[in-house]
């Protein structure tokens, strides 16, 4: 179950007490910010991706209100964006859609912060499943996801 593997990566991290289940669904940006009981921009949202020339599996991990920006994502990372087909996402990263976060993810996967989480003292990512959160701010996030970079790789939450 990747709840499972999420708390075990949060528990080793030192993040477990964070977590957060809400009985109501988390499975989009404005699920989970009702649930929680925060901006939908404060949500921070895994988006999964690949680069076709070298099977590279991507995390971007970037506020709720944020959007790829697909020539930056170039710039930054050197590959055009693809994102994963729903069918993909649970092979290729270790969680569903949905449920989506860079804790507990299959070996392998890149994971990046965007910079526009930078601006809030908490986010909100997923832990595993869509029905949780866990409450971080953007230093522990950044350590929790063991992310390679902070990367500025989104639009429109400028």
């Amino acid at each position: 179950m990747s709840i499972e593997r999420a708390k075990a990566h949060l528990k080793n991290k030192g993040y477990l007490d964070r977590v957060i289940e809400p009985e109501a669904g988390t499975f989009t940006v404005e699920d989970a910010a009702r649930a929680l009981g925060c901006e939908p921009a404060h949500i921070a949202k895994t988006m999964s991706f690949y680069a076709p020339d070298n099977e590279k599996t991507i995390l971007i991990v970037a506020a709720g209100d944020a959007k790829i920006d697909n020539r930056k994502f170039r710039d930054a990372l050197g590959v055009k964006p693809h994102m994963l087909k729903m069918d993909e996402v649970e092979p290729r990263i270790g969680h569903a859609p949905g449920g989506v976060c860079a804790f507990g993810i299959n070996p392998g996967v890149a994971v990046y912060c965007d910079v526009s989480l930078k601006r809030f003292d908490y986010v909100y990512p997923a832990a595993g499943n869509d029905h949780s959160g866990v409450k971080l701010n953007c230093n522990e996030l950044y350590d929790a996801c063991d992310a390679k970079a902070w990367v500025d790789v989104c639009k429109g939450w400028e």
